[in-house]
């Protein structure tokens, strides 16, 4: 369809483009997955260059360069090629000396944009998947099983009696196997596993902890029996280096690898990504994502971990099933998450599995930087970090409330954006209004296109509309971002102050009407509606005559009841039954698992009118724990570390830290704990008032049959659960 192609609005001169590889030569290697299934690679010319602010600084380069004087009135205002990759190397030494500046100085005299995928496509106009579905590209998924003949549910890859036993592996154009060492032996599997790979040939290469497990294990045992991991589309091995995830407050340590014609994606990042926004996850493992999304199938097999070794002496079968299982899982977690991030790299110019581990303020960056380096213009500084206030967020009401609707401002900030035609001051060409339109008008074709689409098309043009969507609601956020090329703070003010100007005039309006408001977001309102209403599509009519042009509503759920528990924490009782909650305070996974489930029982109780049900419920789960009823796990907290253990021992010894239990534990156990590792543990002891730090003990540390967790603290944690549902209220 016409109306949806992209390429209008940001060009695209190379189609069904898989992958980039930079040469230290002047080329590029591209790899096309052609109609027909096969692949094609082709080599282009390519240049590293370099921005800098002035003629004269260009001057200072001392190896031969090409340049280029850009239009208008930015900072960076030459470009500078190199032949080279060593040129481009020496003349970034000459930057450094010239400016006594670093070339990650924020809005120092020079600019570099290092990743060689981003600087080839923003010049060659190109993109990846151009013309291409999702469904189209090749996935592999790979998952690996392993002795642990030390201490139990630790395999080491450096151990020489932990190998790999199991291999399984699958591929999204229906090939599925698994490689075993019965009959055979390590060396031979994993050179097994190498052929596949290159016979099967894949785009994608997928699995759940692919980063910070199977791959660094598959590569340990490789180079232990001298096998080459050569799995690169050129037959090189892959190359990786240490690096970090930022998924909403935690920042995620990883093993990043960089495989020759393919890419590398952890479904487990995916999922966590997911749960930034939904926050109802109790686990990101890969059994458990699968349940939660609905894709794990009645006849999965399931082995615990500590049985592994043990059954594939005297089951092998079975522990193949298991293993085969968890490749299926991975793929099928894949195409429900991936395929955002798929049509967001025909977008964006970084490399599909750079587009799934950059921020949305660098995919918005990179885009509109594009636009200017292409059309030959000069890119300004940044603005400098600025405090502004934020969306409006208010709790109005306590308790517990019935027919409850809420009403949602369609895109607000985009449609703030674009009914005031608001542009970062330093954007001359006017990019960031026009990309934001653009898109915004492509989401509407896509959804239009789904209603009278066939069904083999429908979920292209479903993941297509949440692709824009997820792009257009990134431009309020980068207007506020620190690292953002066009940012502007006094135009994030402007946006949030008319943001909580019309959300303002809405309650009015609510409250003249006669209805109360319970809850207040960044874009909606939930309300129960005035006495004698009941019609969403007129409520929806009256308050739209209230609003200014340009921005729109819907009426877009109706609930049994909700519970208002303080601001941005509460709970809806869906006219289907099913019970939803929003906010740390009832679903925090920094919570023991007995004290969620507790939550969410009161909190149906509450909903359905049965508060009087709450001290029964009450001295069930007291009984309960204290007659050891519970599992262990139930009491567990799981912790990950901010830092290593050393940087907080060092913090500690410095006297700018406090003890926390976690990080003791972590010390104290022996084990190669590292910064963003998971730490579960329980409390000890038998008085209700403990020290946490002095009196934990690692869950893996626990013995079964000798149980000893502390049954006073956990009944006043109870207690004071109780308290707050019922006294508090």
């Amino acid at each position: 369809m016409d109306n949806l192609d992209v390429s209008k609005l940001i060009p695209n001169r190379l189609e069904r483009l898989v992958a980039v590889e930079a040469t230290p030569y002047d080329k590029v290697i591209l790899y096309r997955r052609l109609v027909d299934g096969s692949v094609e690679r082709s080599e282009a010319p390519f240049r590293r260059w370099v921005l800098v602010s002035t003629p004269a600084l260009a001057a200072c380069i001392t190896v031969p360069h090409e340049d280029v004087l850009l239009e208008g009135d930015g900072r960076y205002r030459v470009r500078c090629t190199f032949a080279t990759e060593r040129g481009y190397t020496q003349a970034l030494k000459d930057l450094k000396t010239a400016t006594r500046a670093n070339a990650s100085t924020m809005n120092g005299p020079y600019r570099v944009f290092s990743d060689k995928t981003q600087q080839f496509l923003t010049i060659a106009s190109a993109r990846l998947f151009g013309n291409m579905r999702f469904e189209e590209l090749r996935r592999m998924q790979i998952d690996i099983e392993t002795r642990a003949e030390g201490e139990p549910h630790f395999p080491d890859a450096k151990r020489p009696g932990d190998a790999i036993m199991l291999v399984s592996i699958k591929d999204s154009a229906g090939f599925e196997t698994c490689l075993t060492t019965h009959g055979s032996d390590e060396p031979s599997l994993l050179r097994e596993l190498v052929r596949i790979i290159q016979e099967r040939d894949p785009d994608v290469l997928e699995g759940h902890n692919l980063c910070n497990f199977d791959l660094p294990y598959i590569v340990t045992r490789c180079k232990m029996h001298g096998v080459p991991f050569a799995i690169g589309r050129d037959g090189s091995e892959p190359n990786s280096h240490p690096s970090r995830l930022t998924v909403a407050e935690r920042i995620i340590p990883y093993t990043k690898f960089a495989v020759h014609g393919r890419h590398v994606v952890d479904t487990l990042f995916l999922v966590q990504l997911y749960d930034i926004s939904h926050r109802d996850m109790e686990s990101h493992g890969l059994k458990y994502a699968a349940k939660y999304f609905g894709v794990a199938s009645p006849e999965r097999t399931y082995v615990a971990g500590e049985n592994i070794t043990e059954l594939f002496d005297q089951d092998p079968q079975t522990l193949m099933d298991y293993c085969l299982d968890d490749a299926r899982e991975t793929d099928a977690l894949s195409r429900i998450l991936s395929p955002s991030y798929f049509y967001q790299a025909s977008l964006i110019p970084l490399s599909y599995q750079d587009v799934i581990v950059r921020g949305t303020g660098t995919r918005v960056d990179t885009m509109l930087c594009a636009d200017y380096l292409l059309n030959n213009t000069a890119l300004p500084y940044m603005g400098a970090d600025t405090m502004y206030q934020g969306a409006l967020t208010e709790g109005e009401k306590k308790g517990v409330f019935q027919n409850v609707w809420h009403v949602d401002v369609r895109s607000l900030y985009p449609s703030i954006i674009i009914s005031r035609q608001l542009t970062p001051s330093t954007d001359s060409r006017g990019t960031f209004l026009r990309l934001l339109t653009g898109l915004r008008q492509f989401r509407l074709n896509a959804k239009d296109a789904r209603k009278t689409a066939p069904p083999e098309l429908k979920e292209y043009y479903d993941a297509l509309q949440g692709t824009f969507k997820i792009l257009i609601n990134s431009f309020y956020g980068y207007v506020g971002f620190a690292q953002g090329t066009f940012n502007d703070y006094a135009m994030a003010d402007l946006i949030t102050a008319t943001g909580r100007s019309i959300l303002d005039g809405m309650r009015n309006f609510l409250e003249q009407s006669g209805a109360v408001v319970i809850e207040m977001d960044t874009d909606g309102i939930y309300f129960t509606p005035p006495a004698g209403e009941d019609s969403l599509e007129a409520m929806q009519e009256r308050i739209q005559q209230t609003l200014p042009e340009g921005i729109e509503i819907e009426m877009d759920a109706r609930y049994v009841a909700m519970l208002g528990y303080k601001s941005k924490n509460y709970a809806l009782l869906h006219e289907d039954g099913k019970i939803t909650m929003s906010g740390a305070a009832l679903r925090s996974r920094g919570m023991e698992p007995f004290q969620r489930r507790y939550i969410r029982e009161i909190v149906s109780l509450l909903l359905h009118g049965k508060q009087d049900e709450i001290p029964a419920l009450h001295q069930k789960y007291a009984d309960d724990i204290t007659e050891r009823r519970f599992p262990l796990a139930d009491f567990v907290q799981r912790e990950y570390l901010s830092k290593s253990p050393e940087a907080y021992a060092k913090k500690l010894r410095e006297g700018k830290g406090k003890r926390a239990a976690a990080f003791e534990l972590a010390l104290k156990s022996g084990k190669d704990y590292k910064e963003g590792d998971l730490v579960e543990f329980y409390v000890t002891g038998d008085k209700k008032n403990v020290s946490v730090t002095d009196n934990s003990k690692l869950f893996a540390d626990a013995t079964p049959e000798l149980r000893d967790e502390n049954i006073p603290f956990y009944l006043a944690k109870l207690q004071q659960l109780t308290k707050k549902f019922t006294e508090e209220m």
